[in-house]
């Protein structure tokens, strides 16, 4: 399959996951087309489309925790900043991702 064929497979299945959490993908679709791409070119290396932001620890158990969406393993984090870690998804209210705190794990 194409880069653009799975960024689409990627785009209609994490949309099915992030919906029923309150969250959408955000507006800025330069954004969501550069990370969904980052997402396949990490899955074509690693085997499952790991978030692009954060480093893997080589421990499955805990890789598992940032494979996209990850929003489920970090939920109190992500609610706080109403956003994922790398932007890819925000809350459904939001209008403009820009203003959007990247606030670190441990001040939450």
């Amino acid at each position: 399959m194409d880069t653009a064929a799975r960024k689409e497979v990627f785009r209609y299945l994490f949309g099915k996951v992030v919906d029923p959490l309150g969250y959408k993908f955000t507006p800025d679709e330069e954004l969501v087309d550069m990370l969904l791409e980052a997402e396949v070119k990490t899955e074509l290396d690693t085997g499952a489309p790991y978030c692009p932001c954060q480093r893997r620890t080589k421990v499955r158990a805990e890789d598992m925790k940032i494979v996209c969406p990850c929003i489920p393993f970090h939920r109190r984090h992500f609610d706080a900043m109403r956003r994922c870690w790398c932007g890819l998804f925000v809350h459904k209210d939001v209008t403009d991702p820009s203003v959007l705190p990247q606030i670190p794990e441990d001040e939450i």
